[in-house]
C-alpha cells in the first residue's frame, strides 16, 4: 500500500478546523483504500506530552521532515513554535524538495476582543512569506479549506485524478506517480508550477 504523510499545524485557536480536517482526511481514506493508497495525518495531539531527552518541539520538527506535505493554518496570530515549524519545513524543502509546504490564512470575522499584540505577529509573518517568495492561500471556512486541498491532492498525483470530459471539454490528464514530478512552487490559485519559473518573464 502506498502511504503518504501529512503534518497539520496551527495555533490552538483553530482546533475546530484541525478536527474537521482530520475527519475529512479520514473520509478521503475510505475512497483511497480502493486505489491501495493511505494518507496518514500527523498532528501535535498525536505526540505524548511526557519528558524525553529532547524538547517535544524537536520531536515535532523531526516528524515534519518525515512527511510529504506540511500544512500550516493561521488566523489571528503566529506563535513562535508554529513559526519554528514553518521554518524547519521550508528549510528542509529547499534542500530535499519535501515536504511540500501549504500555508493557509483564515479570512473570517474577528471579534475585536481577540485583537491584541499577537495580530502584529501575523502581519510580520505574511511579510516574511512575501520576502521568501512563498505563496499562501486564504480560506473563509473549513469547507473552502477542504475543497482547495482536495484539488491539490489530485494535482499532485496522490491519487488518480480523473475528471470525465463532457461535450467539448478537454480530456483530463492523469498523474499517477507524484514522486517523479519536480514541483517548483504552488501559486495562490492552487496551480502547480513545474520546475523553476522566472516571475519577471
Amino acid at each position: 500500500m502506498k502511504r503518504h504523510k501529512i503534518f497539520l499545524a496551527s495555533s490552538s485557536e483553530l482546533k475546530e478546523d484541525r478536527d474537521k480536517f482530520e475527519v475529512f482526511i479520514s473520509r478521503k481514506n475510505k475512497d483511497l483504500i480502493t486505489q491501495d493508497i493511505f494518507i496518514e495525518l500527523v498532528m501535535w495531539e498525536d505526540f505524548i506530552d511526557a519528558m524525553s531527552k529532547s524538547r517535544l518541539q524537536d520531536e515535532y520538527n523531526k516528524a515534519i521532515t518525515e512527511c510529504d506535505i506540511f500544512i500550516l493554518l493561521f488566523f489571528t496570530k503566529v506563535g513562535k513554535y508554529t513559526e519554528e515549524e514553518f521554518e524547519h519545513a521550508f528549510a528542509h524543502f529547499k534542500v530535499n524538495n519535501r515536504p511540500l509546504v501549504y500555508t493557509y490564512f483564515k479570512d473570517a470575522a474577528i471579534n475585536t476582543g481577540m485583537l491584541d499584540d499577537n495580530v502584529l505577529s501575523l502581519l510580520q509573518f505574511k511579510k516574511k512569506l512575501g520576502d521568501l517568495g512563498h505563496f499562501y492561500t486564504e480560506y473563509k471556512n473549513i469547507d473552502e479549506l477542504k475543497f482547495h486541498f482536495d484539488q491539490q491532492l489530485g494535482k499532485l498525483g496522490f491519487f488518480k485524478f480523473d475528471v470525465q470530459a463532457k461535450g467539448n471539454e478537454a480530456p483530463s490528464v492523469i498523474i499517477k506517480d507524484s514522486e517523479n514530478v519536480n514541483i517548483g512552487s504552488i501559486n495562490s490559485d492552487g496551480n502547480v508550477i513545474i520546475g523553476n519559473t522566472n516571475r519577471n518573464s
